[in-house]
């Protein structure tokens, strides 16, 4: 110590030494916080195969805790402008929840039938009976080969979701 500083600006500038080291170990861990979790972040991308699914009976995936019915179209199911074209194939992608009470509707032959309080929905996610207000919601996608890529908005989602606005 030089003969200038005196005990007691020792003492306050160890306790601020002390107060920044703290002050930025509490920023840190702060941060840390509230960064998303690394499993978090790998469940906000989901990607599902599209070559593997059957014609006329959907398959449901989970993407972000929700239900995601992907359904590819046979040749006798008509087209709509909602429909993902990946070659030769159609393809139906919507959230699986009712647009009215968020309930899980169930595939029955050839319609999504919601439990709840009847709505109905086509093979298109189109609503067609009930009290649903729109048709079932679309998730953002990509399109990357034979696959969709869930959580990203690709080219193909952003035409279907202006198709849809129209």
């Amino acid at each position: 110590m030089s003969k200038e500083t005196n005990r007691r600006d020792f003492i306050g500038y160890s306790f601020a030494a002390v107060a920044a080291v703290g002050g930025a170990a509490s920023l840190v861990g702060m941060k840390q916080a509230w960064d998303p979790l690394p499993s978090v972040l790998a469940g906000g991308f989901t990607e599902i195969e599209l070559s593997s699914l059957k014609a006329g009976t959907p398959e449901t995936f989970t993407w972000r805790g929700k239900p995601i019915f992907v359904l590819k179209k046979s040749a006798d199911m008509e087209k709509a402008d909602r429909d993902l074209v990946v070659g030769e194939d159609r393809f139906t992608v919507a959230i699986g929840l009712c647009t009215h009470l968020g309930c899980i509707p169930a595939w029955k032959k050839d319609t999504w039938k919601c439990a709840c309080h009847g709505g109905e929905f086509n093979a298109s996610a189109t609503q067609t009976f009930g009290p649903p207000p729109r048709p079932l919601d679309l998730p953002p996608f990509s399109v990357k080969g034979t696959a969709i890529m869930l959580g990203e908005e690709g080219p193909e989602y952003k035409a279907i979701a202006a198709a849809m606005m129209a």
